[in-house]
């Protein structure tokens, strides 16, 4: 039964004992607290019994069949989390075959109390060249014209020659040991398993 069920059949309990929409939302919210319906789901599903319905499942809605909160939709997400823990919710997405699934993990990542760490698209841990190799290249090239494309690349090979081959060996070992130390804690990103 889930948890939305369970309150329906508060509310429905409620209302058939006699309480009003308020005494009803009081006792919805303080049995479930933060997992509690909306005020306005609750005084729908309450004029519902009230008019009458017995049911507390939905109406069948057209359209596709919800197939994101099976037990096999989350058994799929917890083998490719338990796999690769370090995988992003569009990187799930894409192997599930689902676009919209996206909402849905993060729903699972919260309601699993799995942690995540949030990191930029343009994180500077992420590319030696992001934190590196482009300051060594922007700052002597900056506000500089240039009066072609080829003028560009000339410069920018230019400074790129006067680099050492040792400072890019130099970077990369930084690069591993920050690597290596988010292997270290991985365990950490996500708790709750």
């Amino acid at each position: 039964m889930t948890e939305e069920h369970k309150q329906r059949y508060c509310i429905k309990f409620c209302q058939e004992l006699g309480d009003t929409q308020v005494e009803t939302i009081r006792k919805i919210q303080q049995a479930f607290g933060d997992d509690a319906m909306s005020n306005s789901r609750i005084k729908e599903w309450y004029n519902r019994f009230k008019d009458g319905r017995t049911s507390v499942d939905s109406e069948p809605r057209s359209g596709r069949p919800s197939t994101s909160r099976n037990e096999n939709v989350i058994e799929q997400v917890r083998t490719l989390v338990m796999e690769d823990r370090r995988i992003t919710v569009r990187e799930l997405a894409n192997e599930m075959g689902r676009t919209e699934t996206a909402h849905l993990i993060q729903t699972f990542v919260a309601k699993h109390n799995i942690s995540v760490v949030r990191q930029a698209p343009y994180s500077p841990d992420m590319a030696p060249c992001d934190f590196w190799l482009f300051p060594k290249l922007k700052m002597p090239l900056k506000r500089t014209r240039f009066e072609s494309r080829e003028d560009i690349m000339r410069n920018a090979t230019a400074r790129l020659i006067t680099i050492p081959k040792d400072a890019f060996q130099k970077c990369f070992q930084q690069g591993r040991k920050r690597w290596e130390k988010c292997v270290h804690y991985q365990g950490d990103y996500f708790e709750g398993d």
